[in-house]
């Protein structure tokens, strides 16, 4: 089998500017920024010495933080950004979805979007043709096929977008975590497509949190952390490689991650676990109460309104089994003052069984995204006694134990 696929020695550097505090610029700023020496800027290395094979045909997982690089490789890999360092060697036609609407026109329609692509790709206008009703159906846009796509939704956006890159035949087909837009059931669709594009002896390479569709699509998967290979080989041994790496203490300093989204103007700065008097816990217990106290800062310094705050808990493949948050509970707060905010959630009866458990944290005011951090911290869940019978649900019936009673006549 040949590669598809060979880098070697890669790297991708970037120049940040460090700014002055100032919020303006005068003419003598810009002046003197023409002669400003090198000491001004600050490097900063996405991508480091990275070198792998992906060989034809290969479902391959790229695997790793928020920040980690992943991304980035995969712009280097289609050939949109071009490494500082080292060389990637391709074999074949690649296409490449790796933001929503990458490749599209905004002011085309979807049908010709479709025909804009197939050329980019190398097809003949007879070729897309025959592809055409393929990429409708299964794009689901076939009533606005004839609208601009910038009056789109995203998910309709991806809906194409993603229809046309593994319909139109490439011989390497990349995908982002772009596919999270869609639902669920489009998210399926896709995994099923992609298993059959590398089925027939294409290449496919995913990068997603979802270690689940990780698993279940890929035969190997690539580990990147800070722009480094940490480790390369079969999907189950990298996942779980990548799990052991994320199991940090319950107590987590949440102010120095950086792989976070938002404004900014509230920024989550710890996580801890307690019981119902206060005292710090490594782990829940199941069955009993238990809290997860929230520790903010609020940058802004003003009254925050319409604060809303969720914490999503994912199984250690990343799924998503329960969300936490005040909006469900009709708990959002106003007129937050003060530099620091505390926030407990409490649970009278943790309902997770024994197991590990990745706490995602999002925080808004007023609609806008505050703070947003995946896989913030991994929490323990010890076994308990949830039915006060001794038992409980075996390995594999589920993660929760639900409070129930059977009534037998």
């Amino acid at each position: 089998m040949s590669a598809a696929i060979k880098v070697s020695g890669v790297g991708k550097r970037y120049e940040l500017r460090k700014e002055g505090s100032r919020s303006y610029t005068t003419l003598t700023d810009s002046l003197s920024g023409i002669f400003r020496s090198r000491s001004a800027k600050e490097e900063f290395w996405a991508l480091r010495d990275l070198d792998f094979e992906i060989q034809q045909g290969e479902r391959v997982g790229i695997i790793g933080r928020n920040g980690a690089g992943k991304s980035t490789l995969l712009k280097v890999l289609s050939r949109i950004v071009k490494p500082t360092t080292g060389r990637v060697e391709l074999r074949g036609r690649i296409a490449s979805l790796l933001e929503v609407g990458t490749g599209f026109h905004p002011e085309l329609s979807g049908r010709e979007n479709i025909f804009l692509n197939g050329s980019i790709l190398g097809m003949t206008k007879a070729e897309i043709k025959s592809k055409f009703d393929e990429i409708v159906a299964f794009s689901e846009v076939e009533k606005f096929l004839d609208t601009p796509v910038k009056r789109y939704s995203s998910g309709m956006y991806v809906r194409l977008a993603f229809a046309v890159a593994a319909h139109l035949e490439p011989e390497i087909l990349i995908v982002d975590e772009v596919l999270a837009v869609g639902d669920q059931e489009f998210q399926r669709k896709c995994l099923g497509k992609m298993k059959d594009v590398a089925g027939s002896g294409r290449t496919v390479i995913l990068v997603s949190h979802n270690m689940a569709a990780v698993q279940h699509l890929c035969e190997r998967a690539i580990y990147l952390r800070n722009g480094q290979l940490v480790e390369s080989g079969s999907a189950e041994s990298v996942i779980a490689t990548y799990l052991r790496a994320a199991q940090g203490p319950a107590a987590a300093n949440l102010a120095v991650r950086t792989d976070r989204n938002g404004n900014g103007k509230v920024k989550f700065i710890s996580l801890a676990l307690r019981d119902p008097n206060g005292n710090e816990l490594s782990a829940l217990t199941c069955g009993q109460e238990g809290r997860i106290e929230l520790q903010l800062r609020n940058e802004s310094r003003s009254a925050i309104n319409g604060l809303m705050l969720s914490v999503g808990i994912d199984d250690n493949l990343g799924n998503r089994i329960a969300l936490l948050s005040n909006e469900v509970t009709g708990q959002i707060a106003n007129n937050v003052t003060g530099e620091n905010v505390t926030a407990n959630i409490i649970l009278p009866r943790v309902p997770m069984k024994q197991g590990t458990y990745g706490l995602t944290l999002f925080a808004s005011s007023n609609g806008e995204v505050c703070d947003w951090i995946q896989d913030a911290v991994m929490m323990n869940v010890d076994a308990g006694d949830f039915y006060s019978s001794g038992k409980l649900p075996p390995d594999g019936q589920g993660y929760m134990c639900i409070d129930h009673r059977f009534d037998i006549k």
